[in-house]
């Protein structure tokens, strides 16, 4: 009977392990099915990926004689660059107020994708001639790399000899060469912000995605906002007024009462 059980013991647990074998055969299996399957969908993900790009690069074409038109009938309407930032959120608090005197005699601001989208963009900042520095475009530019870095360019600001004051930080001006240390209140210290990025690190210019995906689209959107804002303001004086008025009549009414009694 001992033997007997003993068998029986030794069969059992080799069914649970045939058992076990067939379970991570299947597990197997299926997980090799679920990879091919995976591998499919990626190839589809890289197809809408490139069509999406050529769609991009197609209606960027389209947009390119727009946004010409756009800039043309921006440059009648004075400071209108100043105040869509002024009026942006985010934008408002990187202007400094020597900031602002200098962006008056900002003509235009333009934003284009190179020909291949996916390899990087450009802001251009197009300056009026104005006593603050000798360049007429200040441009920033990233380039994106397949490994997954972006190589940031600037230009380097020549500013004008002898603008001591009147420019983002009142430090002087240093007459050995074109470059100027900033205030990290300037907006322009911007410019200089080249060092190399590592987007896989989740570094990237907050400022240049602000201005590319909010504020270039739709800059009226923004520009509109200062009238709002002025005219919200201007009701909200009327109503106060208006109360005013109503508590001294109130007032005056409360005063004839009395003096009839």
């Amino acid at each position: 009977m001992v033997a007997d059980k003993g068998k029986k013991s030794k069969v059992s647990d080799r069914i649970v392990e045939e058992d076990s074998d067939h379970i991570d055969g299947e597990l197997v299996l299926s997980i090799e099915k679920l990879q091919e399957l995976q591998d499919e969908l990626e190839k589809v993900n890289e197809e809408a990926s490139d069509k999406v790009l050529e769609l991009e690069q197609k209606y960027n074409e389209i947009r390119s004689p727009v946004y010409i038109k756009r800039n043309e009938i921006i440059k009648s309407i004075p400071d209108f660059w100043l105040t869509a930032f002024l009026s942006h959120p985010a934008l408002c608090d990187l202007l400094s107020e020597e900031d602002q005197k200098i962006f008056k005699y900002l003509g235009s601001l333009e934003v284009e994708d190179f020909k291949d989208v996916k390899s990087g963009y450009s802001i251009t900042f197009n300056f009026n001639q104005n006593p603050y520095f000798e360049d007429t475009k200040l441009m920033k530019t990233f380039m994106f790399f397949d490994e997954g870095t972006t190589k940031i360019t600037g230009t380097a600001i020549k500013w004008k000899e002898g603008m001591v004051t009147g420019t983002s930080n009142g430090v002087n001006h240093d007459k050995k060469g074109n470059k100027r240390p900033f205030a990290e209140e300037s907006f322009f210290a911007w410019f200089s912000e080249t060092q190399q990025k590592d987007t896989a690190d989740g570094l990237h210019d907050e400022v240049a995605d602000i201005i590319k995906e909010d504020l270039w689209p739709n800059p009226l959107k923004y520009f509109n906002n200062a009238d709002e804002e002025e005219s919200d303001g201007d009701e909200d004086d009327d109503m106060e007024r208006g109360d005013d008025e109503d508590e001294e009549q109130e007032d005056e009414e409360e005063d004839g009462n009395e003096e009839d009694s």
